[in-house]
């Protein structure tokens, strides 16, 4: 089941969206709000997956609501107008409904939600296998290196390659950046730039926009930055 909450201050909104929701078995409206302070309190008191959000309320527009919140759900933007889109998707928003909308366009815009959420849900699982595994396998150069994740230092994207340091060596492969970051388990690692990823077991120091491992100095891009604090709790 996705939890979901419903935050728009027209009755007439709120009830056409709760009926859409109960046309799907797999949504629940756990809650329903007037305006975003309220709103606050219900995603503060319980899990929600899924946010319905207006953006014209009073008090605390939709847009401004949305800043607050440090760990926001899925987010889909319902609203008459059509001019706050851009900056909806600037805010990771998952879709953005144009008042009045149809069933279908509903269903499009909660199946893209549920794609979201499933995949915030991989991770989990697929770091806590590797956890238990505790090592993986690379190719490189006809040979195939076991390596443990905790003699792995941090992974550079290089083109068409990838480097992998680790304590006593230096491995380049052929496996993409991004199916190299899906072997390794979120739990120890974190990505800090788009082309570097690092354990954070293995972090010396941080300083400025640079984190130090060993003697490898790795720059910190400034749209990670939030995430990378979060994850070694300076944040």
């Amino acid at each position: 089941m996705i939890d979901c909450l419903i935050v728009d201050d027209e009755p007439v909104a709120r009830n056409i969206i709760r009926n859409y929701c109960e046309q799907l078995p797999f949504l629940r409206v756990t809650a329903e709000c007037g305006n975003a302070l309220d709103a606050k309190e219900v995603l503060s008191a319980q899990k929600i997956d899924l946010l319905f959000l207006d953006i014209h309320m009073p008090l605390l527009n939709g847009i401004s609501f949305l800043n607050t919140l440090k760990n926001p759900p899925v987010v889909i933007f319902t609203t008459a107008y059509q001019e706050h889109a851009v900056t909806a998707f600037d805010l990771a928003a998952c879709d953005y409904l144009l008042k009045p909308f149809s069933l279908e366009r509903f269903i499009i815009a909660v199946d893209k939600a549920d794609e979201r959420i499933q995949q915030t849900l991989k991770p989990a699982v697929g770091s806590f296998q590797a956890i238990l595994k505790d090592y993986f396998f690379i190719r490189s150069e006809g040979k195939a290196y076991k390596i443990f994740y905790h003699d792995c230092l941090y992974a550079e994207a290089q083109g068409n390659y990838t480097k992998i340091v680790t304590i006593d060596k230096v491995i380049s492969t052929k496996m993409t950046f991004s199916a190299l970051t899906d072997l390794l388990p979120a739990e120890l690692f974190i990505r800090v730039h788009r082309s570097f990823v690092v354990n954070k077991s293995m972090i010396s120091h941080i300083e400025g926009n640079r984190v130090f491992i060993q003697q490898n100095e790795i720059p910190i891009a400034g749209n990670y930055r939030d995430d990378f604090l979060k994850a070694i709790g300076l944040y």
